[in-house]
């Protein structure tokens, strides 16, 4: 099934897919009420309001990775993966704002390397299959599975979900891939053909100067790229208006990490960067839970290709955010939080219309 979500039909469809496709009653049946939904008690994380640490088993030994619960939904749990790599949950915060109030229960979670987990000194530990690993292993500590399990990833976190779906499809009820194309070939020309021409030729030119003499230290190149790149594509609006949880992610970021998986260039993943021959385009079909994948008009990362993947998945459906950019959780919140909810919560009713249908055929 393919579905567009541009932004003037998220209510629209939220109502129909209500009234036609699955049953009202049904769906607000697994939302449950605020006195259950925030009731921590007899949970095993309720003595620190929702925070565990998980233990990991790597290939160096254990670890411990941080994590927190909100609310509760038997039926409805959202594990969140950051952007980065190396980032942190904190650039999710605004979720807090949303999900409560939609009965959706869901997981901030910081992968191993970032700043509320272990921080081992090791660069063998930053690869895709070993993160992949550790996602199942924090599946199983959290007791998520595929009756509840949704797997949102932002950014770096869409290509590790992505990843994640590949292996452990059968663990999942749905997947949300936000601002992440398929293809890091695909993404390096963007920039390229796409942003950069956009920007003062002037400025373009001593970005590029500062690149090519592989100067990352300079504080020129964060100097221009603030204003006339992250303004215009990261997150729009004026950095003194950059909400608080978006600077501790930033100023929390693990450049180590970062730098090793995604390269010291804010154009695109180049040099020796672990991840710039990345390229799951062709596995996309492989995919067949309900996936839904985001793009933002004004993204770092291609909207055209987002709507692409959708169509390439079996059962993929599009939320085209237009005041959007790479962070349009923050710059379209309505917009993002319409079409977010909307899905979780179609999924969730067609899973359980079909599951009182078969009862009823028994």
């Amino acid at each position: 099934m393919k579905l567009l979500l541009p932004a003037i039909l998220v209510g629209s469809l939220l109502l129909q897919s209500c009234s036609t496709s699955t049953d009202s009653a049904v769906l607000e049946s697994n939302t449950p009420a605020l006195s259950e939904y925030f009731d921590s008690s007899g949970k095993d994380d309720q003595l620190s309001g929702g925070v565990k640490m998980v233990k990991i088993n790597t290939p160096s030994g254990e670890f411990d990775v941080w994590t927190k619960r909100v609310g509760y939904n038997p039926s409805m749990k959202v594990l969140l993966l950051h952007g980065g790599p190396g980032g942190t949950h904190e650039g999710f915060e605004c979720f807090d704002s949303y999900l409560p109030k939609e009965g959706i229960e869901y997981y901030y979670y910081d992968q191993l390397g970032s700043h509320y987990s272990a921080q081992p000194n090791d660069t063998s530990l930053w690869n895709i299959p070993r993160f992949v690993e550790e996602v199942e292993q924090v599946r199983k500590a959290l007791n998520l599975d595929k009756d509840n399990f949704y797997l949102l990833g932002h950014s770096w976190g869409g290509i590790l979900a992505m990843e994640y779906a590949l292996k452990h499809q059968d663990k999942l009820k749905g997947l949300i891939i936000s601002n992440m194309m398929s293809s890091i070939p695909a993404y390096n020309k963007y920039p390229d053909e796409v942003l950069g021409p956009q920007m003062d030729p002037k400025v373009l030119a001593e970005l590029k100067q500062i690149e090519s003499a592989n100067d990352f230290s300079n504080p020129r190149y964060m100097e221009l790229l603030m204003p006339n790149f992250y303004t215009k594509h990261a997150l729009r609006m004026p950095l003194e208006q950059w909400p608080n949880p978006v600077n501790r992610m930033f100023s929390h970021m693990n450049q180590t990490v970062y730098v090793q998986m995604q390269g010291p260039s804010e154009f695109g993943i180049r040099g020796n960067a672990s991840l710039k021959n990345w390229d799951r385009s062709g596995d996309l079909d492989l995919i067949k839970v309900p996936t839904l994948t985001i793009g933002g008009e004004h993204d770092t990362t291609d909207p055209e290709h987002m709507k692409w993947m959708a169509e390439q998945l079996p059962n993929g459906s599009y939320l085209y955010c237009p005041e959007g950019s790479h962070m349009a959780m923050y710059d379209d919140q309505k917009t993002y939080f319409a079409g977010f909810t909307t899905f979780i919560k179609k999924v969730d009713a067609e899973r359980t219309a079909t599951g009182n249908q078969q009862v009823h055929d028994l």
